[in-house]
């Protein structure tokens, strides 16, 4: 029932964001100055806890715009009910609903969803991904040198050693093609689904990421912090690669590749 559940809430908050898209809709900015929230946003929110709520009205829910719904339960939802708002508020179709469920600590299932270009990734640990119902799996390239690789910015700069920039230019300086999609969800989907190598970001909160990792990991990937070690969603780093090039990415985050 929790598979059913998770679909069926995903494809809510999916049918909000085709309701609202291109349309007129109110906006507001919470921190940082292009960090923005959409009536959209709230409906999608609110459309996917419904669907939860019917099913399952003790459990745990964590979402982006409303916070942290606490229940005495080993099972939490956790909600990005418009992963990409930017992306979306200025009609651009790359942004997706991503939904996680949780048991015990442990990610067990993973939904995300773009309705624009009709693709549904789907996760259930120890049985694999897939994209529309079709199995997938990373990609075999062994090199971060020639990989191609997507990223994303932080709202509010992080002023640190090895910051966003830093890295960002380390690898374009060396010829390795970086992308930017501006919807973390998806990025990881699609190194879930080979089309990049591999991904590095600075700053996640844990509806960024709590579905796309699983998704990584059960296509044969692997997902780490920015030390190589065991990953969070509740850390804000996160390297996520087809496995081959993850060590090797590890020390370009690090600053500590010289083959560049």
């Amino acid at each position: 029932m929790l598979k059913s559940t998770l679909i069926r809430a995903a494809e809510a908050g999916a049918a909000v964001m085709r309701e609202y898209f291109q349309g007129e809709f109110y906006i507001s900015n919470k921190e940082g100055i292009n960090n923005l929230v959409t009536e959209a946003d709230h409906a999608s929110e609110k459309a996917i806890f419904s669907v939860i709520r019917e099913d399952f009205p003790d459990h745990f829910l964590l979402s982006e715009e409303a916070g942290a719904i606490t229940m005495d339960s080993n099972y939490k939802w956790i909600i990005d009910p418009i992963d990409g708002t930017v992306n979306f508020a200025h009609g651009l179709p790359l942004c997706c609903v991503s939904i996680g469920v949780e048991q015990a600590g442990e990610m067990i299932l993973g939904a995300v969803y773009n309705p624009f270009i009709n693709e549904f990734f789907f996760a259930q640990r120890g049985y694999g991904a897939s994209l529309n119902d079709r199995k997938i799996n990373v990609s075999s390239e062994t090199s971060v040198a020639k990989s191609c690789l997507v990223t994303g910015f932080p709202y509010t700069y992080l002023d640190q050693p090895n910051g966003p920039l830093e890295v960002f230019a380390r690898l374009i300086r060396g010829g390795v093609p970086v992308r930017r999609l501006g919807s973390a969800a998806m990025d990881l989907c699609w190194v879930a689904s080979g089309r990049f190598d591999g991904f590095y970001e600075h700053k996640l909160n844990a509806w960024d990421s709590a579905a796309g990792f699983l998704i990584v990991e059960e296509a044969g990937g692997r997902v780490s912090d920015f030390t190589g070690g065991k990953y969070s969603p509740y850390q804000p780093h996160i390297i996520a690669s087809n496995g081959n090039i993850h060590d090797e990415l590890v020390d370009v985050v690090n600053g500590r590749h010289s083959t560049f």
